[in-house]
């Protein structure tokens, strides 16, 4: 696991991993010149993946009483609009325009782990969850 997307409790760094295989997988595909089908496919696995995650990760925060939870959910939702805002324009763009869109969401991900997500990480760390 890359040291910038642990946040110190297990669940959630494993389904970050998960997440980070899925983005990594995706980019193969474009890479590698996969068709519309199979790229759009991978693309809502990702969504559909980004969106139990979100889930998880709140009823965590909401199980503890994390003081951040209505920010950390509005920036869930924001950051769930903008990749299904990136998947739309994915399935419509030629394949060279593809790669900017992923480098997009490569670093909506990253962002989101190494800055919102590390703030939940010592809380719950402090309540014994790791």
């Amino acid at each position: 696991m890359n040291h910038s997307t642990t946040v110190d409790v297990r669940a959630m760094d494993d389904q970050h991993g998960i997440l980070m295989d899925a983005l990594n997988e995706l980019r193969l595909a474009v890479v590698r010149g996969s068709n519309r089908e199979e790229v759009t496919h991978l693309l809502n696995q990702l969504i559909e993946f980004t969106r139990m995650h979100f889930s998880s990760e709140e009823q965590l925060m909401e199980a503890y009483d994390y003081p951040g939870l209505g920010e950390h959910r509005d920036e869930h939702q924001r950051l769930l609009a903008q990749i299904q805002e990136s998947a739309g324009k994915m399935q419509h763009a030629p394949s060279m325009h593809m790669r900017p869109l992923l480098a997009f969401l490569r670093d909506g991900y990253r962002e989101h782990i190494e800055g919102t997500d590390k703030e939940y990480g010592p809380w719950l760390n402090d309540r014994g969850v790791f």
